[in-house]
């Protein structure tokens, strides 16, 4: 069975070279957002740092990224997002319920089909069934290294899938809506336009608050999460406090850009080529499936197909609900279905996994004991 690759332990950086190569690491990916601003590429400020440092970082140059600033930049996109759900949106939400839990459906059967393709594809994956499973379902990353952890899977590949699908899923949807036209098709409007001084520093101890909260409860992701649902009771409240800053949403942008770029390492290139290559296509695959899946649900649940193909894209929250706001595509919407996806994935992958392995245990009693070979047996089975 494959199992995580042995960990090497290198010297720690020193501190203060450790913050000089954060400082420059940041410096670089600004001046590639500016340039990707200029170029008027979607989404410029996070599209921008994260093709820099991935391509610098398989490059093997020295970067470095910071847990707390990426925290820093989903704490931000929380509130801003959270400054969407006025009353009248909020009284909308039970109507779309059907359509949230049919995306949370699709979020399931889109993991396990690709489960099955990357199985199909990488026929040394049969031996780290756990391994391919996690690194298949449409959830975070880290949520989902440490159920293939659990489960004895092979975590590097588990976080290189999710690293990859995240950047393809990033940057193809918006260059292929702005390709389209569609940028602006569905706006909607924060509830507070005005910047006051006095009320963002009051909102930003309350979203604070929100975030400590959900990180006692163990809540995954509390800065996003719990920054969000602290301002969004605010704002459903109708509790004016203040707009956040224009140049917060480009800050928060580069810095969930870097943190996503600074995943790809040389030994990220270097290892496993063909499970890379096959995860993939596998997304490639998913977002044509997602784009067709959610022409059909838009129709029936009354919305725009280019909201609804972003809140049941296989991407994460803080990047589909970043690229709703700037490109103006049903913010609330698109959060709503990503929060209901993300709760409902974390609650129900497990129980899908066992269902699986219960399913390959009886295929196996029923095809004389070699539960190995079933349906995905493919290329050198």
């Amino acid at each position: 069975m494959a199992r995580a690759s042995p960990v090497t332990t290198s010297p720690p950086t020193p501190p203060a070279r450790r913050a000089l190569r954060i400082g420059a690491t940041l410096a670089a990916a600004t001046a590639a957002g500016a340039l990707f601003a200029w170029l008027r590429t979607p989404l410029p400020w996070m599209l921008g740092p994260l093709f820099l440092t991935a391509a610098l970082g398989v490059a093997g140059a020295p970067l470095a990224s910071s847990s707390r600033l990426r925290n820093v930049g989903q704490w931000v996109i929380g509130m801003a997002i959270g400054l969407y759900f006025t009353p009248e949106v909020v009284a909308l939400l039970p109507r779309l319920a059907p359509a949230l839990l049919a995306g949370v459906a699709w979020a399931l059967l889109l993991g396990y089909a690709f489960y099955r393709w990357l199985l199909w594809t990488c026929p040394e994956m049969r031996g780290d069934r756990a391994g391919a499973f996690f690194a298949a379902a449409i959830g975070g990353a880290s949520e989902m290294a440490l159920l293939a952890e659990r489960h004895g899977g092979a975590i590097d590949r588990v976080a290189a899938a999710h690293s990859l699908r995240v950047l393809l899923v990033v940057s193809l949807i918006p260059i292929g809506f702005q390709a389209l036209g569609v940028m602006g098709a569905d706006p909607a409007l924060p509830a507070e336009q005005a910047l006051r001084p006095t009320g963002l520093v009051l909102l930003g101890a309350v979203s604070a608050a929100g975030m400590a909260l959900f990180h006692r409860l163990g809540v995954p992701n509390p800065w996003v999460l719990g920054s969000l649902a602290a301002t969004a009771a605010l704002t459903a409240c109708e509790v004016p406090l203040s707009a956040l800053p224009a140049w917060s949403s480009p800050v928060a942008q580069v810095l969930i850009g870097v943190a996503l770029g600074s995943r790809f390492t040389p030994a990220f290139a270097r290892a496993a080529p063909r499970w890379l290559g096959a995860v993939a296509l596998g997304t490639l695959a998913m977002i044509v499936a997602s784009g067709a899946f959610a022409w059909a649900l838009a129709h029936l649940a009354g919305l725009h197909p280019a909201t609804v193909m972003l809140g049941t894209s296989p991407g994460g929250i803080a990047e589909m609900t970043i690229t709703a706001k700037v490109l103006q595509l049903g913010v609330p919407v698109v959060t709503a279905f990503h929060v209901t996806r993300y709760v409902g994935v974390m609650v129900l992958t497990g129980l899908v996994f066992r269902w699986e392995q219960r399913r390959r245990a009886a295929a196996g009693r029923a095809g004389g004991g070699d539960p190995g070979r079933d349906a995905d047996s493919g290329p050198g089975a």
